[in-house]
């Protein structure tokens, strides 16, 4: 147990669950647990004051937001409507370009609707669980504007974000779109709760979705607010 002090915080708590897994399955749980106690194994990794303070002081500025995004776009028109997505949705870099990705190739066959509702203006993740409902991030839905997905739809599939990020550096444009996610998350304080942000940013469990959220007329409600927020974050973005 000792050699799991000398890990890094996020490797140890990795490390320490796998363990607690298996001790279960050998019956030796009271036993392991007695051992993290021994040697004052802390479950959780620490957070420096400093990235406390950081998270605190960052203030991601509407203006200068909405001047990146509009020279993003400037620079990388191809990408304009990843962007639009980003913005509406608040999902991660990666889970941007997934749905992006699984738009444009649903669209050509004709079965975009197997993914998007268009009455509800709705991207259903869940319908495609192997890609969104994932141990560390589970989107369920999202309500993007039928003109954001549209435009997506017309464009063509990104490989990854890498693909994105040398572009932009080799324009001397600095890699913001994961500021999009936390802009996103502080403008949609104005139409939602802090649980609804989370349960739309993939921040909130099935169990606690199915306990607490699922209920049709929550949802009606949550989409109303959701994407009066979204097209509200979308003008502030791209007004000139």
């Amino acid at each position: 147990m000792s050699e799991l002090q000398l890990l890094s915080d996020h490797k140890r708590a990795h490390v320490m669950r796998a363990l607690s897994a298996l001790a279960k399955f050998l019956g030796v749980y009271d036993y392991y647990i007695g051992l993290v106690r021994n040697y004052g194994l802390k479950w959780s990794p620490s957070i420096p004051d400093s990235l406390v303070l950081k998270r605190l002081t960052k203030v991601v500025d509407s203006s200068d937001m909405a001047r990146w995004v509009q020279r993003f776009k400037r620079a990388l028109p191809a990408f304009s409507p990843l962007i639009d997505l980003m913005a509406a949705s608040g999902l991660r870099v990666e889970g941007s370009i997934e749905v992006n990705n699984t738009i444009i190739n649903l669209a050509k066959k004709g079965r975009l609707r197997d993914y998007y509702e268009f009455e509800r203006q709705a991207l259903e993740h869940f319908r495609f669980k192997e890609k969104s409902i994932r141990r560390s991030k589970k989107a369920f839905i999202s309500f993007v504007p039928e003109e954001v997905v549209m435009a997506v739809a017309e464009r063509s599939v990104i490989t990854n974000k890498n693909t994105i990020q040398l572009r932009l550096k080799r324009r001397k444009i600095p890699a913001r779109m994961s500021d999009l996610r936390e802009y996103y998350a502080s403008f949609m304080t104005k139409y939602l709760r802090e649980s609804e942000i989370d349960f739309l940013q993939g921040r909130i469990s099935a169990s606690i979705f199915m306990r607490n959220y699922f209920n049709p007329a929550w949802i009606s409600d949550l989409k109303s607010r959701a994407l009066e927020g979204a097209r509200q974050l979308l003008i502030t973005l791209n007004k000139p």
